[in-house]
């Protein structure tokens, strides 16, 4: 499944676009953009793609997309979901803002925002946020730049994609890895081999195997275990289903393989986190 092109326009009377998302569920939908996006969660839960990362999302969680990192948050299940998305290109007051001294902290966060980011959000700054979908002309825009400066001025936000990754700038690349990551996402819990996951690239498995590292920064099989565990944790903190019944319905063969990859990842069993996340 290929990334979709999203065309975000602008709110009117701003140079970029905000509004409150609410939906009764959060659909999968890979796309990028060539605007930055900033993403607050403010109900719900489910799991949140960037580039190559897949984590769980809760309420409070903060996110920074920069341009062209393909992405998705897809809800856990339907009920009251909602977030704040605010959309703006890197220069829409004009080119060079981020780069003069009193803007170059907001400017090494959204070079930095390449990978994805998850920043700290305090009630303070989660209500600044929130306020800025009912802020129009320059209030909105100076309240903009206000939330980017504490943002630029907080603590380090958490990159989401592998340290490897970057989003391909070959468009023959770019579309092998946005198929590659659909193709994961919609058969995860089912066998996988390498073979056809190679397959869905068009290249040998070889060759995949290669192409892949070096888009990610990890192989496949290490991604895909990620992936299953990420998926696993989401219904261990949601659910009373039984462990061996999530690991089976996440794509673990066997029970003790499940425990062991779990513990791995997370440094814990898969019970002790279901204890410490519910």
């Amino acid at each position: 499944m290929r990334p979709a092109l999203e065309h975000i326009g602008t709110t009117g009377g701003l140079s970029w676009k905000r509004y409150l998302y609410r939906s009764a569920a959060f659909a999968f939908s890979w796309h990028f953009h060539p605007e930055i996006e900033l993403t607050l969660i403010t109900s719900g839960t489910g799991t949140r793609y960037a580039g190559d990362g897949i984590e769980p999302y809760d309420p409070g969680q903060l996110t920074l997309l920069g341009a062209g990192v393909p992405h998705a948050f897809v809800s856990a299940a339907p009920g009251d979901n909602e977030a704040v998305v605010i959309h703006f290109r890197a220069d829409f007051l004009g080119p060079g803002l981020f780069n003069v001294p009193e803007f170059a902290a907001v400017g090494a966060l959204l070079d930095a925002a390449g990978r994805g980011l998850e920043l700290a959000a305090s009630d303070d700054l989660v209500r600044r946020i929130v306020a800025l979908t009912e802020l129009n002309g320059a209030d909105g825009t100076l309240g903009l730049l206000d939330v980017l400066v504490r943002l630029a001025d907080g603590a380090p936000g958490r990159p989401l994609a592998s340290t490897g990754y970057r989003s391909p700038d070959r468009p023959d690349s770019r579309r092998r890895m946005d198929d590659v990551f659909g193709y994961l996402h919609e058969r995860y819990g089912e066998p996988i081999a390498l073979d056809d996951v190679a397959a869905v690239a068009h290249l040998s498995p070889a060759a995949f195997s290669r192409f892949f590292r070096r888009a990610t920064g990890r192989t496949f099989t290490a991604y895909l275990t990620e992936l299953r565990v990420g998926a696993a944790c989401r219904l261990l903190s949601e659910s009373d289903r039984a462990v061996a019944d999530i690991a089976a319905s996440c794509g673990f063969g066997n029970l003790s393989n499940f425990n062991r990859r779990f513990r791995e990842l997370k440094a814990m069993t898969p019970r002790e986190y279901r204890a410490a996340f519910t």
